[in-house]
């Protein structure tokens, strides 16, 4: 464990009306404590989720686009709103990790592709040795996470699962599993997945309310939902489509 807490520095805030602190979440946030290797921000699109997470890598130092320390590229809509306004705690403080925004991803692969070519002994080192735009995008984001992530780091990652097969997510659960049990790694994932919200023993936290809550795997939406359509799927899409038929 590195990152212990999360506080929300309110003395700071001047108006609770404007965005970020218009976030129900975020507005309610006072100290989120970190106890476990792996723990799962979740919530509806807009809950504040990824605004956090992006906070939490913009006190990191990483780029908050995506990638590490020393990462450096330009890409619109990319500062971190909230990141002037909370403070981290650390035991030990560690400064190698790596935030990983999927909605960005192209533009980071851009970025290294641009490395290459003023620097040919740069050579994709870290990335799988060829560029991430040769790949699938499932492959290149495996490719990042088999490569990149390693040794002792805090890794942030916003909806990892965007291209990722169900299979590929369950082999990057365990690539989680080799870098957690290492005592070397720190993850905090914000995600839809119901995949890699089973991974054993991680702390989950709901933003879908006026506060953060910490739930259990069962009690989310994505389980749940995902539990009863396998189940009764003809059912289930019966009800989905009833008020269309009529």
């Amino acid at each position: 464990m590195f990152l212990r807490s999360v506080t929300l520095l309110k003395d700071k805030i001047t108006d609770e009306e404007t965005y970020p602190f218009s976030i129900p979440a975020i507005r309610g946030l006072d100290t989120l404590d970190f106890v476990n290797g792996v723990t799962f921000f979740v919530g509806e699109n807009g809950s504040g989720k990824s605004t956090l997470l992006e906070a939490i890598a913009y006190q990191c130092g990483f780029h908050t686009a995506g990638g590490g320390k020393n990462n450096y590229y330009n890409v619109d809509s990319s500062q971190a709103a909230l990141g002037e306004y909370i403070r981290l705690s650390w035991l030990p403080k560690i400064t190698q990790g790596f935030f990983l925004r999927a909605e960005s991803f192209y533009h980071f692969a851009t970025y290294l592709d641009r490395l290459a070519k003023d620097d040919p002994s740069f050579n994709y080192r870290g990335y799988g040795g060829r560029s991430l735009h040769e790949q699938s995008h499932g492959e290149s984001f495996l490719s990042l996470f088999l490569n990149r992530f390693g040794g002792k780091g805090i890794y942030l990652l916003d909806e990892p699962e965007a291209a990722l097969s169900p299979a590929r997510q369950l082999a990057f659960l365990r690539l989680i599993h080799q870098l957690v049990n290492g005592g070397n790694a720190q993850f905090i994932i914000a995600t839809h997945s119901p995949i890699l919200l089973g991974y054993p023993d991680a702390k989950i936290f709901s933003f879908d309310s006026d506060g953060i809550e910490s739930v259990r795997y069962e009690d989310t939406e994505h389980y749940q939902i995902t539990k009863g359509f396998l189940n009764r799927t003809e059912k289930f899409l019966a009800d989905l489509f009833r008020d269309e038929e009529n």
